[in-house]
C-alpha cells in the first residue's frame, strides 16, 4: 500500500497501560446501510447515534451527489436526510466518492425504484479476501434488472417494476443479506431469502425498514420473507452502537495490561465476545451504561478460537484478540472461517517479536470451506513473547487496529503508517487514544 505523507503516519511509544474512558456510537456495518435505506422514503428521515467516520462521509456525499438534502440534526450525532428530489448523479462524481467504499453497490436497489437505472463504478474496500460482487448483481437480476458492463462501471436498469423472488445464499453474507432487503421492501410480490445473515445489525436495518413502513419476517432458520409494498416513508432511529468497535478496546485494554470504560457497548450483542474474553483471563463488568474491560493481573491463558457468522464469534473481533494473545501463555489456535485472508496482519506481529505461524488446515475447530484450497487460514499463537516497536504499514481496517494494539503493548517506538484507513470505522481513535494515556504523535505534532 502506499503511503500518504507524514499527516497519515503515527508514531507510537508502547509499554504504557491505557486507562480511562471513551464512548462508542451507533454501528459502521448499520449507519451507512440505515443511510441507504433513506433513499427508499417518501419523506425525510432521522438517524441519531451517528458516528463521524469515513464511511458515513462516503455515503452522505453519494445521497447528495443524488439529490437527497442531509443535515445535521437537532442533537449531536444525528442526521436529517430527505430524499424528496432524488435524481441520477454524473458518473465521474460517483467515481470519485465510490472508490474507497464497498458500500455504492447497497445503492442500487433503491436506485432502480426511485429512478428506474443506477451506476455502480468499481468498488474498493479492505484487501480481506474474496468479496465478490457478482452475487449483488446476479440477486438484482433475479428480481428483473438489467445489467449492462461498460469500461467506466455497471449500468443498471429496471424496465419495469422488480418482482420478489426467492433467494438461497451459498453462505450467509452480510452484504448480500442487506442487498436483497434494500431491494424486496419496493419489489412487487414476497422475496423469500434462506441462509440469510442474521447479524444484530442486519436486525436493526430491518428494524428502520418497519419502521418505513416495510414487512419483514424472520424466522428461526435463517429465513427472511419481505412482502413488498407500494410505498415507505421515512423512519426517526437511534443506531445500535458499534460491538465491533468496543470489542476493539476491549483487546487493547487487554494486551496492554490497562483498565477501558467503553460507553456505549452493549452486552447483548457481544455475549460471544465477552465470553471468549473472559477466558483468556480477561475481566469486565456490565452497567447500564457501557462495559469496563481490565487486566486483573496473572498470566492470560491460551485458548482455541474459530471465528464465524453471528451468533458465533465474529471476525472483526478476530484480529485485535490475536494482539493479545501474543502475550497468552501456551499455545493458541485461531481458525478463520470467515474471510480466507485476514490472518495475513499476523506477518508484521512476528517482526515485532511474536510467534505466530499460519496453516492451511483446518485447525482447532470444524472443516471449513477454506479448508484444501491452499489459503493460509489457521494461525497457531505461541506465547507469552515480548512485542519490539517497528515499522509497520495498515493492511487493512480491523488489522490496522491491530497494528495500533501492538504498538501500544510494544517496547520502543513504532511508526504506524496508513493511519488514515483506521478513521473508515473508529471514530476519533487518535483523541480517544490520547484520552487513554497513550503516548502517540504525528510527525511533528504531539497529541499526548
Amino acid at each position: 500500500m502506499t503511503v500518504n505523507g507524514a499527516d497519515d503516519v503515527l508514531l507510537v511509544h508502547g509499554g504504557t497501560p491505557l486507562e480511562g474512558e471513551l464512548r462508542v456510537r451507533g454501528a459502521k456495518n448499520l449507519v451507512p446501510k440505515a443511510m441507504v435505506a433513506a433513499l427508499l422514503g417518501s419523506g425525510p428521515s432521522r438517524l441519531r447515534n451517528v458516528p463521524d467516520i469515513r464511511d458515513v462521509r462516503v455515503v452522505r456525499g453519494l445521497l447528495q451527489l443524488h439529490g437527497v438534502t442531509v443535515r445535521p440534526g437537532e442533537e449531536p450525532g444525528e442526521l436529517v436526510m430527505d430524499p424528496t428530489h432524488v435524481e441520477s448523479a454524473n458518473v465521474a462524481d460517483i467515481d470519485a466518492h465510490a472508490g474507497s467504499s464497498r458500500i455504492p453497490i447497497l445503492l442500487c436497489g433503491p436506485l432502480l425504484h426511485r429512478l428506474g437505472h443506477a451506476f455502480i463504478p468499481g468498488l474498493g474496500g479492505c484487501d480481506i479476501g474474496g468479496r465478490p460482487i457478482d452475487f449483488h448483481f446476479d440477486v438484482l437480476r433475479q428480481f428483473g434488472a438489467t445489467i449492462e458492463k461498460r469500461a467506466d462501471g455497471q449500468y443498471l436498469e429496471a424496465p419495469q417494476r422488480l418482482r420478489g423472488t426467492k433467494i438461497n445464499l451459498p453462505y450467509p453474507s452480510v452484504g448480500a443479506t442487506e442487498q436483497v432487503l434494500l431491494t424486496a421492501v419496493l419489489a412487487e410480490g414476497v422475496t423469500e431469502l434462506s441462509n440469510a445473515a442474521v447479524e444484530p445489525e442486519i436486525e436493526d436495518l430491518i428494524c428502520v425498514l418497519q419502521k418505513m413502513g416495510a414487512i419483514i419476517a424472520m424466522d428461526t432458520d435463517r429465513t427472511i420473507r419481505v412482502t413488498g409494498v407500494d410505498e415507505l416513508g421515512g423512519y426517526t432511529h437511534r443506531a445500535l452502537s458499534d460491538r465491533l468497535e468496543a470489542a476493539s478496546w476491549a483487546s487493547a485494554a487487554l494486551a496492554t495490561e490497562g483498565n477501558v470504560y467503553v460507553r456505549g457497548a452493549q452486552q447483548r450483542s457481544m455475549m460471544t465476545f465477552l465470553n471468549t474474553f473472559r477466558k483468556v483471563g480477561g475481566a469486565f463488568e456490565i452497567d447500564d451504561e457501557g462495559i469496563r474491560f481490565w487486566h486483573p493481573g496473572g498470566q492470560l491463558k491460551s485458548i482455541a478460537l474459530e471465528t464465524d457468522v453471528h451468533p458465533g464469534f465474529q471476525t472483526d473481533w478476530q484480529q485485535p484478540l490475536v494482539v493479545a494473545l501474543t502475550q497468552a501463555t501456551g499455545l493458541s489456535i485461531v481458525h478463520e472461517t470467515v474471510y480466507e485472508s485476514r490472518l495475513g496482519f499476523t506477518s508484521a506481529l512476528n517482526q515485532m517479536g511474536a510467534h505466530i505461524q499460519l496453516y492451511r488446515e483446518c485447525l482447532g475447530g470444524s472443516h471449513c470451506r477454506f479448508g484444501q484450497r491452499n489459503f493460509l487460514h489457521s494461525a497457531v499463537v505461541s506465547g507469552p513473547t515480548k512485542l519490539e516497536g517497528a515499522d509497520l504499514v495498515i493492511p487493512d481496517l480491523r488489522g490496522g487496529f491491530s497494528y495500533l494494539i501492538a504498538a501500544l503493548a510494544a517496547q520502543g517506538t513504532s511508526r504506524v503508517h496508513g493511519i488514515d484507513l483506521i478513521n473508515r470505522g473508529y471514530e476519533n481513535f487518535m483523541d480517544k487514544l490520547v484520552e487513554l494515556g497513550a503516548k502517540v504523535e504525528l510527525p511533528g505534532k504531539a497529541l499526548g
